[in-house]
């Protein structure tokens, strides 16, 4: 995941970003980790990935036999590659946009690579997000899915608030289609959950769509156990997005005995902390103004991002003597969760791309994240993930 550059870190942030920068250059995370990669990515997967990446070629030669995992089940299931991408972050939410072109070319090196689940929403940009993914992702149709999210009051290109009126579900779902590319929707979740509008009705209307054949799939995100409930009864639900990740456990106790009482897969966002997992980020970042919600987020204070310090040292002394980074032992955490699971790390960069795909390769024992995860109990985290007007409309 990508961060802000800043100068005068202190220097145990340093040690931290030399590490990642060498853990980079010497291949560890590249193209070359996946050629090492053992059982179910072959040799010559590995070598088809690297010659793409080193070519920068816009082929679509057969992909790499990426690791899959599947979301829901029966009708509603959903099969995937066992990591997704998620979009957001070349429009929205963080940091100056990249060029556009460079995003483009990701997102379809992303594709090549042999990833089949793109994640983005109408609101980011808003629409733009969207565009950009429909364009990228064009020459892949039938080889990649791509999931987008309703439920947003977007007028005049601000988002004015929460709407999931039945009407505004359609209304989106028509848009996206013709901003994706695509001929149905393979996964829409509705984004937050609308205290105005019964739930039932949402997954009612997304059933109808689905018999319409323009959306394939109904997911949810935020969404509490008894929403979950209530939607599932109408239509089945393929998965639930959340965040999920070693900084943020509450859904373990919240809605994971629903889901696998009901058979609905999981959809961590934010796997790595907004990029606090990589270890990047100190009490110097500058996050930009204009683009970037960590400026309003608790646990992206200058103090809160000293005092969380630890949290991220723990990750580095776990990671090191295996040769990973903190951002790949979070990613690898959630891939071995026994829940239907499905991180979708998202970047900027391509060479971060290579890393997170990597934890793909991790072999870590169950007795070692034990001792992780006690390690890290101890460590009380300071700031919220979100103020409470956004924790209230996540939760609810």
């Amino acid at each position: 995941m990508s961060t802000n550059s800043h100068n005068g870190l202190p220097q145990p942030n340093q040690e931290l970003s030399n590490q990642r920068r060498n853990f980079l250059k010497n291949g560890a995370v590249l193209g070359s980790a996946l050629l090492a990669a053992p059982g179910w990515l072959s040799s010559a997967a590995g070598n088809a990935l690297g010659a793409a990446n080193e070519a920068g070629r816009a082929s679509l030669a057969a992909p790499p036999a990426l690791p899959h995992r599947t979301l829901g089940q029966g009708k509603a299931g959903f099969e995937v590659t066992s990591l997704g991408f998620g979009c957001m972050g070349m429009s929205y939410h963080r940091g100056p946009v990249p060029d556009r072109k460079t995003m483009l070319r990701l997102l379809q090196k992303v594709a090549e690579s042999g990833v089949t689940l793109f994640d983005t929403a109408e609101v980011y940009g808003p629409f733009l997000n969207e565009e950009l993914v429909g364009e990228a992702l064009a020459p892949f149709k039938g080889k990649v899915n791509i999931t987008t999210k309703f439920g947003f009051d977007i007028r005049d290109g601000k988002d004015r608030g929460i709407n999931s009126r039945p009407e505004n579900i359609r209304k989106v779902a028509e848009a996206s289609l013709k901003r994706l590319r695509v001929d149905a929707i393979e996964l829409f979740y509705q984004h937050r959950p609308d205290p105005k509008v019964p739930i039932e009705d949402v997954a009612g209307t997304v059933k109808d769509l689905i018999k319409e054949g323009k959306v394939k799939r109904f997911g949810l995100s935020e969404a509490d156990a008894a929403t979950i409930r209530k939607a599932h009864a109408v239509q089945p639900v393929t998965a639930l997005q959340s965040e999920y990740s070693l900084m943020w456990r509450e859904p373990e106790t919240a809605v994971f005995p629903i889901l696998k009482e009901l058979g609905i897969g999981f959809v961590p966002y934010s796997p790595v902390g907004r990029g606090y997992l990589t270890g990047m980020l100190n009490a110097q970042t500058k996050f930009y103004p204009g683009n970037d919600n960590r400026l309003g987020l608790p646990r992206f204070t200058p103090e809160a991002l000293k005092a969380n310090y630890p949290f991220v040292q723990a990750l580095l002394d776990f990671g090191q003597p295996r040769g990973l980074t903190p951002a790949q032992i979070s990613l690898a955490w959630l891939l071995a969760r026994p829940e239907q699971v499905v991180p979708i790390p998202g970047t900027t960069k391509e060479a971060h791309f290579h890393e997170n795909m990597a934890s793909l390769t991790s072999n870590i024992a169950k007795g070692e994240w034990n001792q992780l995860e006690a390690t890290l109990a101890k460590i009380t985290l300071v700031g919220s993930r979100y103020p409470p007007e956004q924790e209230n409309q996540a939760s609810k």
